[in-house]
């Protein structure tokens, strides 16, 4: 069996567009399973940079299917728009594209509640939505009145279920500002036209899967944001709406967790955050500032300037743990090697966990590394395409992150291009 999760192991942003991209160099099939278009994965291809916010980072390969499973969720203008651009680089020219018919559709209203409610709340309360309208879309998902990709197909079931959605968010819209509910009329008039366009891809993703990978084809399952994210797991409520870990690729794609052979999770070489929620490893300002120039710490799908900071080993155990990890890849090794001075968090003085009880309050405990701020540092890591070309300084960084998580590194990033990247093991 030949098949790989890749799943975030931080805040999300840990470079899974890379990895992905790099991974499915090898992939017959690369299938995303949860979130939407909050999410937003570059790649960068001699130079040129795309950016994908729902088609999965496979798409960089002419006949590499790219899946986007029933636990997304999908604004059908956003895909639109973005297999569009990806069409002028060539790619997606055939029928590469796959949609379930199980995904649902994120509509304008959730889009309006997701913005007012982030406006009405206050202070601490707010939550760091990038109000795309992915939290009221799974929340429609969860009240069994969402709107699946088939029903587009049929024209009956579509006013029904939007009807009863006028029912249940009108007077919430209303209240928040809104200067009106929800427009039945001119959401299935669209809707005509997303079916039209629809049409060719749509399919039951599960059965497509289970094919694959029964036939010995080699399936890349891709994640979306990270493991501190999750719904069920993550720094709750400072999280996503959905399940982010690996335990998600099973319900999200329609297969069974046996034909999920190994998970790799994605780290790098600090850690970042966007959005509300406690941050214990969060850098001074100064420091903070350096590893944000260094990084390009900007958000991909909002712009917003991420939080930075110290690598989280105590946050990376439990990924570990909760994801089941087989395998690392620690991406932005060359960024750290920009700071004159590098520290990493291997404890917290009053023994929380993450994301549990008390975590807002967490003091990290740091270590100083020596052997970083060496000017050439940087550059040796641009160059080197195997291990034993990595400088001793970062070899032995590598080994403290395998020994404290207990997962061997399995894939490096040492610059953002797709062939400044050293493969460790083979993935399939």
């Amino acid at each position: 069996m030949k098949t790989l999760g890749v799943v975030g192991a931080q805040w999300g942003d840990e470079g899974k567009g890379k990895v992905v991209d790099v991974l499915a160099a090898q992939a017959d099939v690369v299938a995303r399973y949860s979130g939407g278009n909050n999410a937003g994965h570059t790649l960068v291809m001699d130079g040129k940079k795309i950016i994908t916010h729902l088609v999965p980072s496979g798409c960089a390969y002419p006949g590499t299917a790219c899946v986007l499973g029933a636990g997304m969720v999908i604004d059908v203008d956003v895909l639109q728009d973005e297999v569009a651009g990806i069409k002028e680089y060539g790619l997606l020219g055939g029928d590469e594209l796959k949609v379930s018919l199980d995904a649902h559709l994120i509509m304008p209203y959730h889009r309006a509640l997701d913005g007012l409610r982030e406006d009405s709340r206050k202070g601490a309360a707010k939550i760091g939505t990038t109000r795309r309208g992915i939290g009221p879309c799974y929340e429609a998902k969860a009240a069994r009145r969402g709107v699946k990709v088939r029903d587009l197909f049929y024209a009956e079931t579509l006013r029904s279920r939007l009807e009863g959605n006028a029912a249940a968010v009108d007077a919430e819209l209303l209240h928040l500002g809104a200067r009106e509910g929800v427009d039945v009329d001119a959401i299935v008039k669209a809707a005509g036209a997303w079916a039209r366009w629809l049409e060719p891809s749509v399919c039951d993703v599960g059965e497509l899967l289970d094919d694959a990978i029964t036939g010995g084809k080699r399936v890349l399952f891709e994640g979306a944001q990270g493991a501190l994210l999750d719904v069920d797991h993550g720094t709750y409520p400072y999280v996503t709406s959905t399940t982010t870990t690996a335990g998600g690729i099973s319900a999200g794609l329609g297969i069974g967790p046996t034909k999920i052979r190994s998970v790799w999770g994605i780290t790098k070489a600090y850690t970042t955050r966007v959005g509300a929620g406690p941050f214990p490893t969060r850098a001074e300002e100064d420091a903070e500032k350096q590893i944000r120039i260094a990084g390009g710490e900007f958000g991909a799908t909002t712009g917003r300037p991420r939080d930075c900071g110290w690598l989280d080993l105590p946050a990376l155990r439990f990924a570990a743990r909760v994801n089941g990890l087989t395998g690392l890849c620690v991406t932005k090794l060359d960024v750290l090697a920009m700071l004159p001075r590098v520290q990493v968090c291997r404890a917290y003085r009053d023994g929380v966990s993450p994301g549990r009880d008390g975590f807002s309050r967490a003091e990290p405990t740091y270590e100083t590394l020596a052997g970083w701020g060496d000017p050439s540092l940087q550059a040796q890591l641009r160059v080197a395409r195997s291990l034993a070309e990595i400088p001793a300084t970062v070899r032995e960084y590598l080994d403290l992150i395998e020994d404290d998580v207990g997962v061997p590194v399995t894939l490096l990033g040492v610059g953002p291009d797709r062939t400044e990247t050293i493969s460790l093991a083979d993935p399939f």
